[in-house]
């Protein structure tokens, strides 16, 4: 079996803080795996690595996650996602490699430190969130605060604001057990909000849910984020999800990222036939965005309206194929960047944006 072929991501924005960073970390499960990656500067290859009797979970990951972003790892099961999120956290101990987390190396900081750490700075949310079933809705949500040691009054005045905020005000007194499954989910999220962190791992967190609780709790998710911005790595093996909620995307396979992008990026100009495999189904107006497929903006065109740079074109087709006149492309700093017509939209829905930038051809309107 022949090693991948990665992609490096070119989506860097050099003003934009990176919050998490991994290089070439590797996790090797099995006796003698530090052996296999002290024999030089050559990486062992997937194939050696399982002659030698050993599995290779994670094989040389980079990735850096910038701050505000949802990065989201996706690949099958056994793809290495999980335990590379667990690396990330110190979770499990990498077996070789770097973790930066805002510039300080984790894999230098003592147990203590790291203990301090994950109960402050991170959150974390996993498909099977654990309630504890003894303590209410309060009583879950507030705690890691109490592990903390807040003092109870301070704790469950947060353990309230967090509650209101995942939309189960009113249910602080119920057990567990009272609750729907997405209520439940709620309250794991809640409780990962709780301690405030400056990191956000959530693995596969909604995918133990029915598809309409879940599609509500991305939502949920989306809302979230937008009020509290919080640097999010979010693991699932579902394209759909993933091009709903990321704004960069890492694909793995056999323990290794193959590749990272945006969605669009992923679609467009997939790096392997492992990647296009992946991305083959997905709706091309699901992931293109207005931004990729206008044309330049030019002084004195009646327009018909606004969208955003950042706008799906399936969520806009439909008014922008409406209207008589091309709608003004508004970025993120309320400038106009650019022109978006019905002939353009019609392009995406039909299949006829083919290049690597989704460009149509720079149609006017």
């Amino acid at each position: 079996m022949s090693d991948p072929v990665t992609k490096s991501d070119t989506t860097a924005k050099p003003d934009q803080m990176v919050k998490l960073s991994c290089r070439g970390v590797w996790k090797l499960f099995g006796h003698g795996a530090e052996t296999m990656l002290a024999g030089g500067s050559r990486q062992p290859t997937l194939d050696e690595i399982k002659s030698a009797g050993l599995i290779g979970a994670v094989r040389d990951a980079n990735l850096d996650v910038r701050q505000g972003e949802i990065f989201i790892i996706m690949g099958l099961s056994g793809s290495g996602k999980s335990t590379l999120v667990r690396c990330l956290s110190r979770l499990i101990e990498p077996t070789a490699g770097e973790i930066l987390f805002e510039g300080e190396d984790l894999l230098r900081a003592r147990d203590a430190e790291m203990i301090e750490i994950r109960r402050h700075r991170m959150g974390m949310v996993f498909q099977h969130f654990a309630l504890l079933p003894h303590l209410t809705v309060l009583g879950n949500v507030a705690f890691p605060l109490e592990v903390q040691g807040v003092e109870r009054k301070a704790r469950e005045e947060r353990a309230r604001r967090v509650i209101e905020l995942v939309g189960l005000e009113g249910r602080e007194g119920y057990y567990p057990r009272e609750l729907s499954g997405g209520q439940q989910q709620r309250v794991g999220i809640a409780r990962s909000l709780a301690v405030e962190p400056d990191l956000w791992f959530l693995d596969e967190p909604f995918s133990a849910l029915d598809p309409l609780i879940r599609r509500e709790m991305q939502d949920e998710f989306l809302r979230l984020q937008s009020v509290l911005k919080k640097t999010i790595v979010f693991i699932t093996h579902d394209f759909d999800e993933a091009i709903r909620l990321a704004d960069r995307i890492a694909i793995m396979k056999d323990g290794a990222i193959i590749q990272t992008g945006t969605p669009e990026d992923l679609v467009l100009a997939p790096a392997t036939d492992y990647v296009a495999e992946f991305t083959r189904h997905i709706p091309r107006a699901k992931v293109l965005t207005a931004g990729s497929v206008m044309a330049p903006w030019r002084d004195g065109v009646e327009t018909g309206g606004d969208v955003g740079l950042a706008d799906r074109i399936g969520d806009i087709a439909d008014r922008v194929e409406a209207a008589d006149r091309p709608f003004a492309v508004i970025g993120a700093d309320g400038e106009r960047a650019g022109l978006l017509d019905g002939r353009a939209v019609v392009d995406v829905l039909v299949g006829r944006t083919g290049a690597a930038t989704g460009a149509t051809g720079g149609r006017e309107g």
